[in-house]
């Protein structure tokens, strides 16, 4: 499985409007920059956070975004839900029906095979430490400086 560097994008930019929330909106272009992200590339990338209320976003001149709640409720899992989709991450296709199964009696398939138990409790634990996981804990683990330097790169920017 292989999840895109638009979680990557948003986890760190929900943390950044956490750190700036004083200033918020915070403009696409500014956030962009504190990341040298591509400004429009980053602004889609951040929609499905809006749409999913995770981010709110003021549209004009002074617009921008903010944290559409508190780092303490946006899990980890909120923005890979948002960005990547709901979908499963294993789809079994029931492949073991196929070939040498085909002949074999329906009733034999009546159990989920062990691979897709397997992979099901797998994502399973993922989901469920992503889950328990909020952009608050990130934060509270980020380098004690980090937040200093966003502001301040923010501030220069802007100042």
């Amino acid at each position: 499985m292989v999840i895109g560097e638009g979680v990557e994008w948003g986890l760190h930019c929900c943390i950044a409007l956490a750190w700036l929330d004083d200033h918020a909106p915070i403009a696409t272009a500014r956030l962009a920059e504190i990341f040298e992200l591509p400004p429009e590339y980053l602004k889609k990338r951040l929609q499905p956070l809006v749409r999913e209320g995770i981010l709110e976003s003021t549209p004009g001149a002074r617009g921008g975004y903010r944290l559409g709640r508190a780092p303490e409720r946006i899990t980890l899992m909120d923005v890979v839900a948002a960005v990547e989709g709901r979908t499963d991450a294993f789809r079994c296709t029931e492949i073991r029906r196929r070939g040498a199964g085909a002949t074999r009696a329906k009733s034999e398939f009546g159990r989920t095979c062990g691979v897709a138990q397997a992979m099901g409790r797998a994502e399973l634990a993922w989901r469920r430490e992503l889950a328990s996981q909020t952009v608050a804990d990130l934060m509270a683990g980020a380098h004690d400086n980090a937040a200093v330097y966003t502001r301040r790169f923010y501030e220069k920017a802007t100042g």
